[in-house]
């Protein structure tokens, strides 16, 4: 600096030293830079001190994530808050992961995108891939925080979570599993079916095309895996959704064999409440042994020797830690009121009641919704028009059981077999 400062013609000066170009002077120069050097270096370890004793207390310090805020708040001083309707976005983005209906981060990330109150990284709207994993791993969106950099653990913070901690160890078991098949994000409505059809020949799924005939466009369904016998022979889009149509419109239960449902999930419903307080009872018995075996290899870490064995011993507590948390969680969840029963199976009876009203008056991220609800496996089309087998999901299997003319009760007679 000072050979610049001679370049240029400049002359510096400081109101309480005098800058001398000789021995003394640079002296006394270099003991205040190494003072001020030192005034630094102090101030920050003292920081430093002071973020560690913070995030060890279970509060956020460094710069607040995407969704939150920092609020001022009477008894714990500078606390991050959801910022609305940021935090919504993401409640609505993080659950949806958990629950399998986004699932892949690709079909995340196109979410939140589209969604106008989320802010974007780049000027054209779009969100860096890195950014949707940082956000699916964060545990702060749970109610925890942590400092690795720091060897904090995972501890519960004061912050109002966005999601459970069983929503959160749910994303992180999806993010190990691997990726999964994701939405088109090439998708048409006017093919709502593409994917969901397979050919009948090579089992792979059909796409659309529409045709240019002599007056107007055609829609077509078609399969074009190669070496396929069916490959390139076009179906009428008519034809395979209005089948579809006539398969869903089957699923769809009677009054009587509705109410005979519903009547089953009340009884149901009564004895998963007895189920749940004998679980709640199991946690905690758990949470109890838990705890004794955390204790036990703590004991082992101060009488190990080894630094492999110690490491080890440090690995399977940290496990263990995460699993207590979330016995924790589950043993503090209070039971849910025998009463909320509608509330919480209006949307089921709804789809149950009616899949094909949803379907036709749906937009085409409801359809993709109703049919990975209603079948498990995609529908096969054959060239004479007619649906193969249909692998539907366990509730409309078990209201087409009720529904099979087949089943009867059994005799009260004794059965007796056929003799000589």
């Amino acid at each position: 600096m000072r050979r610049a400062f001679a370049e240029r013609g400049a002359h510096v000066e400081c109101l309480n030293f005098n800058f001398e170009d000789t021995p003394e002077g640079k002296f006394i120069e270099t003991i205040i830079a190494a003072q001020g050097e030192l005034e630094r270096d102090q101030n920050r370890r003292q920081v430093k001190q002071k973020m560690i004793a913070r995030v060890e207390k279970g509060y956020w310090v460094f710069h607040a994530p995407v969704g939150y805020k920092f609020t001022a708040d009477r008894a714990h001083g500078k606390l991050i808050a959801p910022d609305e309707p940021i935090a919504d976005c993401l409640r609505e983005a993080l659950n949806g992961y958990a629950e399998g209906r986004f699932r892949s981060q690709a079909e995340v990330q196109r979410f939140l995108e589209n969604r106008p109150e989320f802010p974007k990284d780049l000027p054209n709207g779009k969100i860096r891939a890195w950014k949707i994993t940082k956000i699916l791993r964060n545990p702060i969106y749970a109610g925890y925080v942590q400092a690795k950099k720091w060897d904090v653990s995972l501890r519960r913070g004061h912050h109002e979570p966005l999601i459970s901690f069983a929503a959160h160890e749910r994303i992180l078991h999806n993010l190990e599993a691997g990726s999964r098949p994701a939405a088109r994000k090439d998708f048409s409505p006017d093919f709502p079916l593409r994917g969901y059809v397979s050919c009948s020949e090579c089992g792979k799924g059909m796409t659309g095309a529409w045709s240019k005939g002599c007056r107007r466009h055609y829609a077509y369904y078609l399969c074009v895996t190669r070496g396929c016998s069916l490959k390139g022979k076009s179906v009428p889009r008519e034809k395979i959704e209005g089948g579809f149509e006539d398969v869903l419109k089957s699923l769809q239960p009677s009054a009587q064999l509705f109410a005979l449902a519903k009547a089953m999930i009340k009884d149901a419903w009564n004895a998963r409440l007895e189920q749940a307080r004998l679980e709640r009872d199991e946690w905690c018995k758990q949470l109890t042994a838990m705890e004794g075996r955390i204790d036990d290899l703590l004991d082992r870490i101060v009488e190990a020797k080894s630094e492999s064995v110690i490491a080890a011993y440090e690995k399977r507590i940290e496990k263990l830690e995460r699993e207590k948390l979330l016995l924790v969680e589950k043993a503090a969840m209070p039971l849910p009121n025998e009463g909320r029963l509608e509330e919480c199976i209006e949307l089921a009876l709804r789809f149950l009641s009616r899949p094909w009203e949803i379907y036709k008056n749906g937009s085409h991220a409801v359809r993709q919704t109703v049919l990975r609800l209603a079948f498990s496996k995609p529908l096969t089309y054959s060239p004479d028009g007619m649906y193969r087998t249909i692998e539907t999901t366990l509730p409309f299997k078990v209201l087409g059981g009720f529904h099979n003319e087949k089943c009867e009760m059994v005799p009260v007679e004794r059965l007796e077999l056929p003799t000589l």
